[in-house]
Parts: C-alpha cells; sequence; structure tokens
C-alpha cells in the first residue's frame, strides 16, 4: 500500500505540431497562437521557447516531489504496521520530524505581498467555486458580486420551508420583507425606530433619513450611508455600507413587490460574492488538449471582458455577459463607482497530473499544473493591458489558488514555477498572487512553513475539510479503520485544523493583507441550515468562505454584516486555541462500534455518491454535480467529496471491516438506484443491468484500488476512463 502510482492516463499523442522542443496537440497550438497570444506583448517563439524551458526546468523538480510523497508514505505505512497502529505520544510526533514530514519551525514570519485588490486584502465576504468549462455558470458567478435578498429567502429553504409553487404568494412575500426589515434593523439601524415604519425615505443634508409619520428618522450610524441614485428629495435607490459591504434598497412603488410595500422597496441587493474562484481543477473533467482549449478559452472571454453565452429560460432567449459598474451619487453629491463584477481568483491543477496536450523534450507528457501557470497567466496578461478601472484586477495581480500541495518543499516550487512563468511572459516579480489550499495533511502540520515559502506571494489560505479528510485517510490507511464519515466533524484533528488555520494565518501577518478561508457548504438546496450553520465561519476568523451558488452568496453575505470579521481577527490575533499534537489525532474507531447494519448504511451512502458522481463525469464530462445521496438530499459532489468516499471504502475494506463482495455487491444495487434517480436525463447511460460500462468499472476501481492510488486522489482512475469514453469507436 502507498505506492506511487505514476499517471499512464494520457491519450495518444495524435495531430501534434512542433513548437520549439515540444509537440503540441494542433487544437491548443491553434488556440494560443491565434486567440490568445495576438495584442499579449508575447510573440508565439517567446512563449514556445518559454513552455519549454519551463517543463525542461520545472519536470524534474516536480517529478522528485511526487517521489518525496511516496517515500514519506511508504515510512509512515511501515510505522503503523510496526506500532499495531497507535497513533498518540510523542513518539509518533518525534518519528514524523525524524523523517521530515514535520519540518522545523523557522521562527516570526510576516508576509510581505504587495499590490493585493481591497477584496483580499480588506472586504471580507463569500467567495463562490465555478467551473471554468460551463460558460453560463462562470458568468452567472461573475455577475454575482450583487444578489437579491428578496429572491434569495423568496426561492430557497431559508425561511425555513420551501418556496410554494405557482404565482406570487403575497403572505410569503410578507414574511420575506419581515425578515429583510429585521435585518436592517441589526446592521444599518435607523436611531431609534424600525425600517418596518419608514413611509419613505429621502436625502437631506448629505444624510439619509426615513420618514414615518411625516417625521425624518436619520441613521444610527450615519456612516453608512453611502450614495443614492436619482433625485435627493425622491431617491429611485439609497446605498449602505456596512463592514466594507453594500446594500441596495431599490425604491419603485410601481412594481408588484413595491406596491405592496409602505415605502415603496421593491428589491433588497446585497453585495455577495466578493470573489469568485474559476476552477480548472475539481470541478471540471478536461482530459485532452481539446477540453483545455474550452476552458483556456472561457479564461480568455473572462480576462478579455467579452465573455457571452446564449441561455434559454422560460422559453426566452437572451445573450448573458459581464455586468458593468454600478453608479451612484456618494452623499456629498460626488459620482460614485462600484464594481459589478467579483474580483476572479483562478484555480490551476496539482502538482500529480500531466497532459497529452502537450508531449515535451524527454517525449513525455507535460505537467499540467506547469501548463496552467503558463497559459493562465498569459491570458491575464490581457485584463493587464487593460486600463485599472476595467481591469479585474485593479491592484495589477493575477491571483492563482494552488491546490492539493504537499508541505512547504511543494510551495516554493510553486513560487519557483510563477517566478519563471513571470521572467519569460515580461511581468514584475510577484505579479502573480498564490492562493494556499490547505487540505493536505502535511500542509496542515507545516503551514507556518508553507506560507513562509511563498511570503511574497500568498494572498490566500484556506480549509478544504473534504480534500483534507480524503488525505487524513489515505496517509493514516495503515492505523486502522476510520470512523464513519458522518462523525468526521467532531474529531479533534478537525478541530484543531479548522482553528490552527486562522490562528497561523493571523500569526504570519494575513490580516488586512490576505484572505483566511473556510471551506464548502455542500448541500445547495438547504439554505436554511446554512443560514444557521455558516455564521460559525466569520466567527472563526475567516473573512471568507466558499458557497455553491449566486443564492448562496447572497444569504452567506448575510454573516458578514453580523460579524465584523477584521475585529473578530483582532481579538484572535496571538492566539493558539489548539495543538499540533490535537492536529495529528487519528481519527480511528472501533469495529465493534459498527453492527451489521451500520456498516451496511456507510457502504450504500459512499457507494452511491461514487456512482453518482463518476457516471456523469465519465459518460458526460460533468466535473462537479448535485448529486442525491441516500436519504435523497442533493449535495455537491466533485473529486475531493469522491476521494473521501472512496478512501473511506477503501480503508473499511483494508481492515475487514467488510468484504470485498459486500462492496461490489453494493456498488450493483446502488446503480440501479443511480439510473433511476438520473431517469429524466436523455443523454445518460444506465450502468444496470450489464455493469461493465467504463463509469461503473471505474467507480467501482477508486473503492478497491484506493489504497494504492497518490494521496487516495481520483484524478488516474477518472481520467483514464474518461479518455477510454471519448476515444471508444
Amino acid at each position: 500500500m502507498g505506492t506511487q502510482i505514476t499517471p499512464t492516463t494520457d491519450a495518444p499523442p495524435l495531430g501534434m505540431v512542433k513548437r520549439s522542443t515540444l509537440r503540441v496537440a494542433k487544437p491548443l497550438a491553434d488556440f494560443l497562437e491565434q486567440e490568445v497570444l495576438p495584442d499579449s506583448g508575447v510573440s508565439p517563439e517567446e512563449f514556445w521557447s518559454g513552455l519549454a524551458r519551463l517543463s525542461d526546468t520545472m519536470a524534474p523538480r516536480n517529478r522528485a516531489l511526487l517521489t518525496r510523497r511516496d517515500v514519506l508514505q511508504q515510512a509512515i505505512d511501515t510505522w503503523h504496521r510496526e506500532h499495531g497502529g497507535a497513533t498518540a505520544g510523542r513518539s509518533y510526533r518525534e518519528f514524523l520530524e525524524r523523517i521530515g514530514y514535520i519540518v522545523p519551525d523557522g521562527g516570526p514570519l510576516e508576509i510581505e505581498t504587495t499590490d493585493v485588490d481591497p477584496e483580499i486584502s480588506s472586504i471580507p465576504g463569500p467567495q463562490l467555486v465555478v467551473p471554468v468549462t460551463n460558460a453560463r455558470y462562470a458568468l452567472n458567478a461573475a455577475n454575482a458580486r450583487w444578489g437579491s435578498l428578496y429572491d434569495a429567502l423568496y426561492g430557497t429553504d431559508a425561511l425555513g420551508d420551501p418556496p410554494p409553487g405557482g404565482s406570487y404568494d403575497e403572505a410569503r412575500g410578507e414574511r420575506v420583507v419581515a425578515w429583510v426589515r429585521d435585518f436592517l434593523d441589526d446592521v444599518v439601524p435607523l436611531e431609534s425606530a424600525s425600517h418596518a415604519e419608514v413611509t419613505s425615505y429621502l436625502v437631506r443634508d448629505g444624510g439619509l433619513v426615513g420618514v414615518i409619520d411625516d417625521k425624518p428618522m436619520p441613521l444610527a450610524a450615519p456612516g453608512c450611508f453611502a450614495g443614492y441614485t436619482g433625485p435627493a428629495a425622491a431617491p429611485s435607490s439609497v446605498l449602505f455600507v456596512h463592514h466594507g459591504l453594500h446594500i441596495e434598497l431599490v425604491l419603485d412603488p410601481t412594481t408588484r413587490v413595491g406596491a405592496l410595500d409602505r415605502a415603496g422597496v421593491s428589491e433588497v441587493l446585497l453585495e455577495s460574492a466578493v470573489t469568485t474562484i474559476i476552477d480548472f481543477e475539481d470541478s471540471i473533467a478536461a482530459v485532452d488538449a481539446e477540453d483545455k482549449v474550452g476552458a483556456y478559452r472561457n479564461w480568455l472571454g473572462l480576462m478579455r471582458g467579452d465573455l457571452t453565452e446564449e441561455v434559454t429560460k422560460d422559453a426566452r432567449t437572451f445573450v448573458r455577459r459581464l455586468e458593468g459598474d454600478r453608479v451612484y451619487t456618494a452623499p456629498n453629491e460626488s459620482p460614485l463607482t462600484l464594481r459589478g463584477l467579483a474580483l476572479l481568483l483562478v484555480r490551476n491543477v496539482g502538482h500529480l497530473m500531466t497532459t497529452p496536450a502537450v508531449i515535451d523534450a524527454e517525449e513525455q507528457p507535460m505537467f499540467e499544473g506547469l501548463l496552467d501557470a503558463m497559459v493562465t497567466v498569459l491570458i491575464a496578461k490581457h485584463d493587464l493591458a487593460r486600463a485599472p478601472s476595467a481591469r479585474n484586477s485593479p491592484a495589477g495581480s493575477v491571483y492563482i489558488v494552488k491546490p492539493k500541495m504537499h508541505g512547504p518543499d511543494e510551495v516554493m516550487f510553486a513560487d519557483d514555477v510563477f517566478s519563471l512563468v513571470e521572467e519569460v511572459l515580461g511581468l514584475p516579480r510577484h505579479t502573480v498572487k498564490v492562493g494556499i489550499m490547505d487540505e493536505e495533511r502535511r500542509t496542515s502540520v507545516n503551514l507556518k512553513e508553507c506560507i513562509r515559502a511563498a511570503k511574497a506571494r500568498v494572498a490566500f489560505i484556506n480549509t478544504g475539510f473534504l480534500d483534507r479528510t480524503g488525505d487524513e485517510m489515505h496517509t493514516s490507511m495503515e492505523a486502522g479503520p476510520m470512523v464513519r464519515k458522518a462523525d468526521m466533524k467532531s474529531q479533534d484533528w478537525i478541530r484543531s485544523y479548522e482553528d490552527r488555520n486562522v490562528d497561523i494565518g493571523l500569526q504570519c501577518g494575513l490580516h488586512g493583507r490576505a484572505q483566511v478561508g473556510k471551506g464548502m457548504w455542500a448541500a445547495p438546496d438547504l439554505m436554511g441550515d446554512m443560514l444557521e450553520q455558516k455564521l460559525a465561519h466569520p466567527l472563526a476568523g475567516a473573512n471568507c468562505a466558499w458557497v455553491p451558488s449566486p443564492t448562496a452568496a447572497t444569504l452567506h453575505a448575510t454573516h458578514y454584516h453580523r460579524v465584523n470579521v477584521m475585529a473578530r481577527q483582532r481579538e484572535l490575533r496571538g492566539q493558539v486555541r489548539t495543538s499540533l499534537d490535537d492536529l495529528l489525532a487519528i481519527p480511528l474507531g472501533s469495529p465493534s462500534d459498527w453492527g451489521p447494519t451500520d456498516r451496511q448504511e456507510e457502504l450504500d451512502n459512499n457507494s452511491q455518491g461514487i456512482l453518482g458522481y463518476v457516471v456523469r463525469w465519465v459518460d458526460q464530462g460533468v466535473g462537479c454535480s448535485k448529486v442525491p445521496d441516500i436519504h435523497n438530499v442533493a449535495l455537491m459532489e466533485d473529486r475531493a467529496t469522491c476521494r473521501i468516499s472512496s478512501q473511506h471504502i477503501a480503508n473499511w475494506l483494508h481492515h475487514g471491516v467488510v468484504t470485498r463482495g459486500q462492496v461490489e455487491e453494493t456498488f450493483r444495487r446502488m446503480a440501479s438506484i443511480v439510473d433511476k434517480q438520473n431517469g429524466g436525463d436523455p443523454n445518460y447511460s444506465p450502468m444496470a443491468p450489464s455493469f461493465d460500462g467504463q463509469a461503473f468499472r471505474a467507480a467501482l476501481n477508486l473503492a478497491l484500488l484506493g489504497t494504492g492510488q497518490p494521496s487516495g486522489y481520483t484524478e488516474p482512475i477518472l481520467h483514464a476512463a474518461r479518455i477510454q469514453h471519448k476515444t471508444a469507436p
């Protein structure tokens, strides 16, 4: 167990053209030369020779880092086998220090990152993650900077019950309005009255007043008034700012909603997804040059500002495009312009996988992370060439989130990669800012030194509970059987993990300079639960947290009004709430705690999630799906959730908690259920009754072969199956 599997999932290098010392898939070469390189300031010769240099220089280091992962994993496996699964005490930690899994503390650290935009440094708020391959979703996410609070409450279960069907329900609308008025009273209150009592709003002497029974009532905090549109005596909208985020009340008594409102408020808009991650990694399925070109083309459209998509909705067809800025009159009567779009970050792939889109001078497929680094930054040059007011980043930075890095050496490698990319593309040093995903165990235990390794680039650290749990199980596979998946969040290691991420980030000077983030809410239909639970993220000191949709971003934005995150970070700075020993506590369970019913329920739940996700990934190339679980609750599934489920089954199978026969029978039975759940999809290919398709075999192999997958990752098996599906006659 633990042997590094070198990815062998690359398609044959057909249709390649020679560029420098590389062979490049013609669709990729054509796209870069015809669409990206013109107007970039980089000639084709400079680009191709630079890409070859990047590969020649960095590929050997990349391979060595993957080998280092394998060496450490083998040592940990051996230690657990020799010590009977012992996981606590000084000897375990000393062992990890001795083999270099835990590195020495390098002393005090203050990051040196400069030229970051306020959305990163000082405006806490929700962060969307969206697959780059879906142009419609990408446009929606970029446009999710502003969202309707009325719509988010009315159209979800946020009020405690699902929305009614049919035409507008006035009773529900009244509940929405009451909720919003209470929210306004909490965050932007009037001096001694409720917003529910206001009959009109007007601007007087540079301040906002709410009129109640012909009496003007000022704001309790006049500085919260940020601007308005229309005439001061009868504004069309009024704008508040609170904790750095804006709230706009649209005043229009001629609309259906406004006509029923005492003050004529027809809409309440919240500044919502302040930042959005455009994802090339876990939420997409890109296995060849065709897929990569589609992804890069959408990123190019976002960076140029000209991405569009024709959309048909409610029997109406229209073109969706990027929103413009929003213009108001400030309290002092000067013009006020606010950004209409989220600040976009881009998530590249990790260090593991290679791509058949480029073959290097050694006749090896290029590491995909190296290709992403060069191409996504090249594309971002189109944004940097625009006027600052029109850029994605007025500060002149490119924000790249780098996932699945194991420890400081791998972060340092990423830093060196981006330095070489900047040199080749003629960009100032440290133009590229890095987001470090704290989602692998070796990064968690060495987080401070990981930050030090990119101290002039760090703009973001983020906990990723899903991948982090998958790596927790894989790293400690030989220690014993793991607790049930639903019990993971109550374990000591996860509490330590979440607290340490914030504490260490603040110790390293991220306050006011970078984002400290939290992970995804994975149940997009359970907005009531999200409203109740995700308040914990800003309370924990996180100035961003992931959400799965624009609607979720708007609802989550209310949490950043209820919590002053920047003040909360100042309270937490200097605290040490947990220890490294807590983080190293492996979440082992006892087989005696699980009867036959418990074991089968766990198998059913895990296998259904795997199958529901993998069948769409392999057969349709869908990298992120809303998959019903065993209780028919729709959950967002991506490769991180698939990693947990497959590693959990692999762990229980490895330790005899379940048998191979049980696993295979469960997968066959659950495949039939997944087929029924997808019965309404005309593009769906059933897995039953043959159970011999690429998707079913890949899903089953993720569990049966899980102990041997590198770090428990799902990519090698998924990529192989998808390529075979795409190339099948």
